[in-house]
């Protein structure tokens, strides 16, 4: 049988029935039984969702949004941070000339054409000896 998946919303309804059911004199274990729960699914909502309304809980979803998207964006953050300084600390002579030795100036439209044109300085290439290698050969 497959498991129902409940709204936030019809979720603070449910437990508002509930609750007008417990308040009419019925037992809490019958009253979570009629709307068709669990006793134990009852309760882990009530400890998540308690006394909240419409407004709050949309507020509450609105919030959690926002934190992932400012988590990835710091997580992104940080490993532009972490590629920047283990290319600051590495050697920055290159064995394919001067062109690549000039010095790295990050674009004002973000660290992502900088993590770009970093990541192709730091590139390793295998030195030409005039004969096609297993990598040119595949």
């Amino acid at each position: 049988m497959a498991r129902k998946r409940y709204k936030p919303e019809e979720i603070v309804s449910l437990l508002r029935q509930a609750e007008v059911l417990h308040g009419r004199g019925m037992s809490m274990a019958d009253a979570i039984r009629q709307i068709g729960i669990s006793e134990v699914t009852f309760y882990r909502w009530r400890k998540e969702y308690a006394g909240m309304s419409g407004d709050q809980l949309r507020r509450l979803k609105e919030l959690e949004k926002e934190n992932e998207r400012l988590r990835r964006a710091v997580s992104d953050l940080t490993l532009d941070k972490q590629i920047l300084k283990e290319a600051a600390g590495g050697n920055f002579f290159s064995i394919r000339g001067p062109q690549v030795n000039a010095p790295l100036v990050a674009s004002p439209s973000g660290a992502t054409s900088a993590r770009r044109v970093l990541l192709s300085e730091v590139s390793v290439r295998l030195p030409h000896d005039g004969v096609r290698g297993a990598v040119g050969s595949i």
